[in-house]
């Protein structure tokens, strides 16, 4: 079983959000963070780590991305403010991490 994570990147506070999943959240962050993914992130500049979520089983990452896509803005936003207030840039922790 592949683990995988469910993200969430912004251009800024309260500003656009992408939710996506990966098996590989270090090179997907780099990814968005260098504009080398065509599509929102690209488009409105999300290049912000604002919040993420690790499971042991990518189909399940996948499983809970779309459900947060469904999810109204406000509950995303609620999201990412109850364990990242400030809106953080989670990059710097996890570069060295993962």
């Amino acid at each position: 079983m592949k683990s995988g994570a469910v993200y969430i990147m912004a251009n800024r506070r309260n500003g656009a959000i992408y939710a996506g999943s990966t098996s590989k959240l270090v090179q997907r962050t780099y990814q968005h963070r260098e504009g080398l993914i065509e599509g929102h992130t690209k488009t409105y500049g999300c290049k912000l780590l604002v919040w993420f979520e690790v499971d042991d089983d990518l189909h399940e990452a996948r499983r809970r991305e779309f459900q947060i896509k469904k999810w109204k803005r406000s509950w995303k936003i609620r999201l990412i403010e109850e364990s990242n207030p400030d809106w953080r840039d989670l990059w710097f922790d996890i570069r060295q991490s993962f």
